[in-house]
């Protein structure tokens, strides 16, 4: 029999669903990757029995690690560490919060995500614009965005640059961070080693500014690097988010763009904006819509997102111009 000092996370993992049950452990596979249901059916299907102590621990394990993630969330490592170690002792307590850092990766600046974005502009607005990139793109895309919108506009650029350009950063460098953020806000995070920023991250933050804002930090990359400010214009808007704008701008992108591109796009989009965009054409060119894509047959995914990049790239070109709003954050696209 498998001694619990050998199991691996997987393991424990499967011996943790077969003891919860079919019922939860369907609810616990909703939100996995269909990779890691694929794994962890699969180290289900190769438990033959498990002893009672081994499940008892497991379980006990599971408990302790959820405990200390509610208590990280009300407070911090520091907090969750103070009352594990009022609980089940100094070394326990250090034991629990290891298997937590480890096995679920608590990220950086988890204190940070909770402060208020101006206080947290205060405390690193002085810092090497890598250095704010870097916090930056730890954050909620939200609360980044409102951090650097407060920015003064000539560094707003290069810290999206640096965003959309950062790879993977070392514990080292995140730690040194981290220590300078403790100081200010009297917080103590764990390390990690993670994938952050990248063009995604920058778009993201840059959905959380106001129209000014972006407008300013993408002039002045196209300037620096018009490649990187075309990528992240792409991936500003998708073409599923026609829903967000009002029936006159649809209607105007509708007499813009090509029906035959509007049909191949909506060939595969929701419901949702098929609703939407038939809803801003007459009656008759609606069901005429309808009755071609119905006669269209199969066409090439590749074909449908050429057609919905060019839509895009027609409502991104409507909106520079000013005949259609984007509704985003701040002030700068209040309608009146």
């Amino acid at each position: 029999m498998v001694r619990q000092k050998t199991l691996s996370g997987k393991q424990k993992a499967a011996i943790l669903l077969i003891s919860m049950g079919p019922d939860v452990s369907a609810q616990v596979y909703k939100h996995l990757t269909e990779e890691e249901i694929e794994k962890l059916s699969l180290e289900i299907s190769s438990v033959k029995k498990v002893d009672n102590k081994i499940k008892e621990d497991v379980l006990d394990q599971f408990h302790q690690i959820a405990l200390a993630q509610d208590y990280i969330s009300q407070g911090g490592i520091g907090y969750a560490k103070t009352v594990l170690e009022k609980a089940f002792g100094e070394n326990e307590a250090s034991n629990i919060i290891n298997r937590l850092t480890s096995s679920l990766q608590v990220r950086p600046f988890d204190f940070a995500r909770k402060a208020d974005p101006m206080q947290l502009l205060n405390f690193i607005q002085n810092e090497h614009p890598q250095t704010i990139a870097l916090v930056l793109s730890y954050l909620d895309a939200e609360q980044a965005g409102q951090i650097l919108s407060g920015l003064p506009e000539e560094l707003q650029a290069d810290i999206a640059k640096r965003i959309a350009t950062m790879d993977s950063t070392s514990p080292d460098i995140i730690s040194q961070v981290e220590q300078i953020l403790e100081r200010k806000i009297s917080s103590s995070i764990t390390e990690d080693y993670t994938q952050t920023g990248g063009i995604q991250s920058v778009v993201e933050v840059l959905n959380g500014v106001d129209r000014s804002t972006e407008r300013t930090i993408l002039d002045a990359l196209e300037i620096q690097d018009p490649d990187l400010a075309e990528e992240i214009k792409k991936r500003m808007f998708v073409f599923e988010d026609i829903v967000i704008l009002d029936n006159r701008a649809i209607q105007r992108v509708v007499r813009e763009v090509d029906n035959e591109d509007l049909r191949l796009a909506l060939k595969v989009a929701s419901d949702e904006v098929k609703d939407i965009v038939f809803k801003n054409m007459s009656q008759r060119m609606a069901e005429t819509f309808k009755e071609e894509m119905e006669f269209m047959g199969p066409v090439r995914l590749r074909d449908v997102e050429e057609a919905q990049t060019r839509i895009v790239g027609s409502i991104r070109r409507l909106e520079e111009i000013g005949e259609i709003v984007i509704a985003r954050g701040g002030g700068d696209d209040i309608i009146v």
